[in-house]
């Protein structure tokens, strides 16, 4: 088994109680924030290191470092093989911020899309721009139909019934 596919089913699977499985999320996510805050420090500085060496550098085990890596690993500039990883695959954190920053909307994932690092990275109004972006995308649009008794699209001052829509 790779090291996702145990992350996977250590998270999502059915072997933990309600309980345990809460209790993991709830670590999780503190864990997750911890290293998130790290990172936006300098969104500058590219990391660079094993998964056993990023999870020694951030104080977690390989398991949760390898959730993370899952998680943020569309956020990336370079992709990671978060497929087939194990704990000595080399990995570069190289993060684009605005992809992170509406990944973490699209997660809604307010605890990490309101870190203060943000103030630094992106300005508030790019912020509220990327945010609309992201919920627009999630929504759905009907277009809007022409009746037959309305006047033609084609400007031609016909009913629509009389022109365009004859053959439709």
């Amino acid at each position: 088994m790779t090291l996702l596919e145990v992350w996977r089913t250590k998270a999502y699977g059915d072997q933990l109680s309600k309980e345990e499985q809460e209790k993991l999320w709830k670590d999780y996510f503190l864990v997750e924030k911890g290293i998130y805050e790290k990172l936006l420090a300098d969104v500058s500085k590219v990391e660079r290191g094993t998964v056993k060496e990023l999870a020694e550098k951030y104080g977690t085990d390989i398991q949760t470092m390898t959730g993370f890596l899952d998680g943020i690993s569309e956020s990336l500039k370079q992709d990671i093989p978060t497929e087939t990883m194990d704990e000595n695959t080399e990995i570069v954190l190289e993060i684009d911020p605005e992809k992170l920053y509406y990944n973490m909307v699209e997660a809604k994932a307010e605890w990490l899309y309101g870190l203060e690092a943000w103030d630094h990275i992106l300005s508030a109004e790019r912020r509220k721009e990327l945010y609309r972006e992201q919920k627009q995308s999630g929504t759905i649009r009907k277009e809007v139909k022409v009746g037959r008794n309305d006047p033609c699209p084609c400007g031609s001052g016909k009913k629509y019934k009389y022109c365009c829509g004859r053959n439709a």
